[in-house]
């Protein structure tokens, strides 16, 4: 049902924007004076060949497939990128079907371009819509999926945090099975049963999808469980071991004919490392001279609030475990870095300017400075102190491969809700993953999530 209101939605917008860019035409001589333009109703077969394309173009790039948890910058990418394809086609189809026919069209350029844009624009703002009123829905009680979680271990209480923390994604759970005997519950869902009586629970309590998360269990233990679900429409999802086997996808390789599974990749090297190194320094760079008047402002208010210097500097680990100094604004008492505690985001140390510095990340501007010197990135595993260094790498596994890349003054982990007085051993598994699976996309990606996340206010 939803797929059908989607394709509804999205062919009206389609329709529209077209018909916009026609009456935009009229009214804008630009780039010259609209002469000769055909009557709205001959471009009606346009528009139809606009639509199907595009339409065709969003179901193979799975824009229909209920994704829950797309983000608005992966959104737009993804709707920005099949609407020009789409749109493209539609140009090369409507020549081949119309040219030296009857139903030819002399369609202006400039309303080609109108319409991609303005596709692009109401997608978007329709999509954006759509999945806001779906989520107000979904955080009253309705149009609910029942899950089911296999798994009592730290996996099952990660899936449980987040379909709790996020009413939005559409979840209610309604149990776990597969605890020990003595096991009654896990962060308040109940225990209900165990994994051999899978199948009659499935049918029992209307389950619509099953998460399966067991990341230590063996492949036969795997399709066991997968079999008990195959009765009814029930989704079945598995979380895999990916973070303490390989934080990287599986990628298929070749020695001599040999094929050959990757599952530990380093993919920040060669020439994307020295990409990765222009691009932190241009937008060091610009960023320290645009923002330089608020550090100014900044540095004077933290002088006239108190006493002691306007920088905080410390001791941090970067890139192969070498140390710098991390520079950034003060927001505590002078003496507190004489207290090597743990930040927390109510820190008593904090003065009054520091609550609201923290609070909109201001404090970490200085950082780009260590950026422009090479000792940080822009986006990278957040470096920490070293002697909490020292704990994590006795206690969690693969730790220290994080710093095979230059620290950053934003990441992964922290775009993911994990920053400040959170798990380590979960911003490490997402440090890894960033680590082993780079793109200059997805550096793009977390700098505009954390501009979001700053101007409203969250970022810590």
């Amino acid at each position: 049902m939803t797929t059908l209101l989607l394709l509804f939605l999205d062919a009206v917008l389609i329709s529209l924007a077209y018909l916009l860019a026609y009456q935009l035409r009229i009214a804008i001589a630009f780039p010259t004076e609209p002469r000769g333009l055909e009557s709205v109703t001959a471009y009606g077969r346009v528009i139809l060949v606009q639509v199907i394309c595009i339409q065709i173009v969003f179901y193979l790039n799975r824009l229909y497939h209920g994704t829950r948890t797309i983000g608005r910058v992966d959104r737009a990418y993804a709707v920005f990128s099949a609407v020009s394809v789409g749109a493209l086609f539609s140009i090369a189809f409507s020549t081949l079907l119309f040219k030296n026919t009857v139903f030819e069209v002399d369609y202006s350029r400039t309303i080609v371009v109108y319409a991609w844009v303005l596709t692009i624009a109401l997608v978007l703002l329709g999509r954006s819509g759509y999945s806001g009123i779906l989520s107000v829905l979904r955080a009253r009680g309705i149009g609910l999926q029942r899950l089911l979680i296999v798994g009592t271990g730290d996996a099952a209480a990660l899936v449980i945090q987040k379909a709790t923390w996020m009413p939005h994604l559409g979840y209610q759970l309604v149990g776990l099975v597969d605890g020990s005997e003595d096991m009654r519950e896990l962060l308040g869902v109940p225990v209900i049963g165990q994994s051999r009586d899978l199948q009659d629970l499935v049918e029992t309590y209307a389950v619509d999808e099953v998460i399966i998360a067991r990341p230590d269990a063996t492949r036969d233990e795997l399709l066991s469980l997968i079999v008990r679900c195959q009765s009814g429409h029930v989704s079945v999802k598995v979380i895999p071991d990916v973070y303490e086997i390989m934080a990287g996808e599986v990628s298929v390789d070749h020695l001599g004919g040999l094929p050959l599974l990757t599952v530990r990749d380093v993919a920040l090297r060669g020439w994307r490392l020295s990409l990765k190194r222009v691009v932190d320094l241009m937008i060091s760079s610009i960023g320290l001279v645009l923002l330089s008047p608020l550090m100014m402002l900044v540095a004077a208010l933290i002088k006239l609030e108190s006493d002691g210097p306007v920088f905080f500097f410390q001791d941090r680990v970067g890139l192969d475990g070498k140390g710098f100094k991390i520079f950034k604004f003060r927001s505590m008492r002078a003496d507190a870095s004489e207290e090597r505690q743990w930040t927390v985001a109510e820190d008593s140390r904090r003065t009054g300017l520091g609550r609201f510095i923290r609070r909109f990340s201001i404090d970490e501007l200085p950082q780009l400075i260590n950026v422009a010197l090479g000792d940080m990135s822009l986006v990278g595993p957040r470096p920490e102190q070293p002697q909490f260094v020292e704990q994590f790498q006795e206690r969690i596994p693969r730790y220290m491969e994080r710093y095979r890349e230059k620290a950053g003054i934003t990441g992964w982990a922290q775009v993911n809700g994990l920053r400040g007085d959170t798990s380590i051993e979960d911003r490490t598994r997402y440090d890894l993953w960033y680590v082993e699976n780079w793109s200059l996309w997805l550096d793009f990606k977390i700098i505009i999530r954390t501009v979001f996340k700053i101007l409203s206010g969250t970022a810590y």
